[in-house]
């Protein structure tokens, strides 16, 4: 069961990273192609690529017992960026409007929506790792005496 959290963790980790690196990609290329000209939004791109890039990484090298917490943030900074993209969608963001069909937005929508669940998944399940790890009795081992409550002087 152990080995199965593991796997499960480690795929999570790598799919999660693989969709944040590829959000970041989308707004860097997008940034290069033009959106660097934008005011406000054109920062914004550059540093929602830079921030991609140390989620990524961070998603690879934390210690599983920090997981959660990442994960978390992690979702958040993916959620916050899918949450821009539909208000520049619909009323316009920064005073710039997005339209549907410009040039990989579908795909965006997609890279983050996928990312914000998977990072939701990750949360989850490094977490419920952790409780249940916690609350898991401690094995005899030999030597240690064994505590029986309902024998008075035993234990």
């Amino acid at each position: 069961m152990d080995t199965e959290r593991t796997v499960a963790l480690i795929a999570l980790r790598l799919t999660a990273a693989g969709t944040v690196v590829a959000m970041g990609a989308i707004h860097l290329h997008l940034w290069y192609d033009g959106y660097r000209y934008l005011d406000t939004i054109g920062t914004l791109f550059l540093l929602n690529a830079i921030g991609a890039g140390l989620l990524a990484l961070s998603l690879l090298i934390t210690p599983t017992r920090l997981l959660p917490a990442l994960a978390t943030l992690g979702t958040l900074f993916v959620a916050g960026t899918l949450v821009a993209l539909i208000v520049s969608l619909t009323s316009g963001l920064f005073g710039f409007q997005e339209a549907l069909d410009a040039n990989l937005v579908k795909p965006t929508l997609a890279v983050e929506a996928a990312g914000c669940v998977l990072l939701v998944a990750l949360a989850l399940l490094s977490r419920r790792g952790r409780t249940a790890r916690a609350f898991r009795p401690r094995q005899a081992r030999n030597g240690d005496r064994v505590r029986n409550p309902r024998i008075p002087g035993r234990g």
